[in-house]
């Protein structure tokens, strides 16, 4: 029953901005630690950004100053808003969920974001 739908990938300019969404059902949205995952063809899986149940965030090195996580906990949505996008920023985006009992977390299906001229 657990579901987390990615939305908002596409073709981008260099330069230019996107904000990915994360719908989550199934479970107790606000008490999960939330996360942004990238994953380039070739390249392993990198964790972009996370967000916790009280708000804290962290970024990956690679985004600082670029991406914003963020969450609505009414609406039961993780967003992740990228500006100043560059070419490395191409891969297939990934929600995570993770419960505060838990080590294992649940998954969306990944959205498309290409970076490109």
């Amino acid at each position: 029953q657990v579901q987390l739908v990615e939305s908002g990938g596409g073709l981008v300019q260099p330069g230019g901005s996107l904000r990915l969404s994360c719908a989550a059902s199934g479970f107790t949205f606000s008490r999960y630690e939330m996360k942004w995952y990238r994953q380039a063809p070739g390249k392993e899986r990198e964790l972009v950004a996370r967000i916790s149940s009280a708000g804290t965030t962290n970024y990956a090195d690679s985004v600082k100053g670029r991406f914003t996580i963020s969450r609505e906990n009414v609406k039961a949505t993780v967003y992740l808003q990228m500006n100043s996008l560059k070419p490395e920023d191409t891969a297939v985006y990934y929600c995570n969920a993770l419960a505060p009992w838990s080590t294992q977390g649940f998954w969306g299906q990944g959205t498309q974001v290409t970076v490109s001229s």
